[in-house]
């Protein structure tokens, strides 16, 4: 705790591309906090960053580093992050953990604060996982459906961006735009393989004017690690580990902003109107719905803002128990950075009204 009596919060990571949304963040929202220290690796030690409209200096990872720090943010890789959350705790900090090492750890609560934030203060560990942003960016309108309508089972596709692997994602979208600028393309199978040669950086193909049904790594019987993430993350949030999922990861080149398809199907029938009123008045939603117009949320929408936008409510054709949508989210704000914050809030101060995406 600071001598104003706030108490004092580190962001770990704070140069990468989630880190650097959340001092964006911080410096937007309510604060809550006194000081707010910049920890990252040592190769960034000494770089100063801009918090609250105040330079602060950047220091390097150490054990020394979380001394006087009630709660740290973690934006880092897995194994980073196993390693050091548990030297954060500790040393008396409370670890909010962007990564996806403990995510489905069962001392661990995984937190949405708009749909289960009661579980931050099971946490024996002294560690809350905040989920994938894939999964962050549906789950605060699927969980409003749920809470009415009882969810029975999930079919997602996703359309994911390519800030989704970070600045290295990117970086080679960017790089391979560039490259197919005014060339003749689409018109052969590898034409745009040839032109991009070996700059694929952490994509298995190339992105510039391609889809890609793959985001992860692979896992057991064909499954990806992003699909997983969904299925197992969504089962844990909802409080229903049985739920059937069943989930498709398609990368796209958009620079940020993810967005799902969702097929939900619900314990009885639904009705559009009823899933309208309840996403209008969700918080952390925007219902924005009316294709007579040419009105749904894409990215180019999205991108930048705080909510879960939804559009293309509709009943299925052939269950009137089940819904479509489409859903776009931030990937880097409500799906990363924006989350951390808000789980941090409620750590910090539990009994503070929560304050929802705007």
């Amino acid at each position: 705790m600071t001598r104003s009596g706030r108490p004092a919060l580190a962001v770990v990571g704070a140069t990468g591309a989630v880190g650097t949304v959340l001092l964006q963040i911080l410096s937007q929202r309510a604060d809550v906090w006194g000081e707010i220290r910049l920890i990252a690796s040592p190769r960034s030690a000494g770089r100063k960053l801009a918090v609250r409209g105040e330079e602060t200096e950047v220091v390097a990872l150490t054990e020394e580093a979380f001394d006087g720090i009630d709660v740290a943010l973690f934006d880092v890789p897995d194994g980073v992050a196993a390693r050091w959350a548990p030297v954060a705790v500790a040393r008396g900090a409370v670890v909010v953990d962007n990564s996806g090492a403990f995510r489905m750890d069962p001392e661990v609560p995984l937190v949405v604060p708009e749909v289960n934030p009661h579980t931050v203060r099971m946490r024996p560990r002294g560690i809350v996982a905040n989920p994938n942003c894939t999964t962050l960016s549906m789950i605060v309108a699927v969980g409003a459906l749920h809470a009415e309508f009882g969810l029975r089972e999930l079919v997602v596709s996703s359309y994911q961006a390519v800030s989704g692997a970070g600045h290295a994602g990117v970086r080679t979208l960017r790089d391979q735009l560039s490259l197919v600028a005014g060339t003749e393309l689409g018109t052969g199978p590898g034409d745009v393989r040839r032109v991009v040669g070996d700059g694929t950086g952490p994509f298995t193909d190339p992105v510039a004017l391609n889809v890609v049904p793959w985001a992860g790594s692979l896992r057991e019987d064909g499954w990806s690690s992003e699909e997983m993430k969904v299925r197992d993350e969504s089962r844990k949030i909802l409080g229903l580990p049985r739920l059937p999922v069943a989930v498709t990861c398609v990368r796209v080149p958009v620079i940020t902003t993810h967005s799902l398809t969702v097929h939900a199907r619900f314990e009885h029938e639904v009705t559009v109107d009823a899933a309208r009123e309840i996403l209008a008045t969700a918080p952390g939603v925007v219902l924005y719905d009316n294709p007579a117009a040419g009105e749904f949320p894409t990215p180019a929408d999205v991108v930048g803002t705080d909510p879960t936008w939804v559009g293309r409510v509709r009943r299925a054709l052939d269950d009137p128990t089940a819904l479509e949508l489409f859903v776009c989210g931030d990937n880097l704000r409500k799906g990363a950075a924006l989350n951390t914050a808000q789980i941090a809030e409620l750590v910090a101060v539990p009994d503070r009204p929560r304050t929802p995406a705007p």
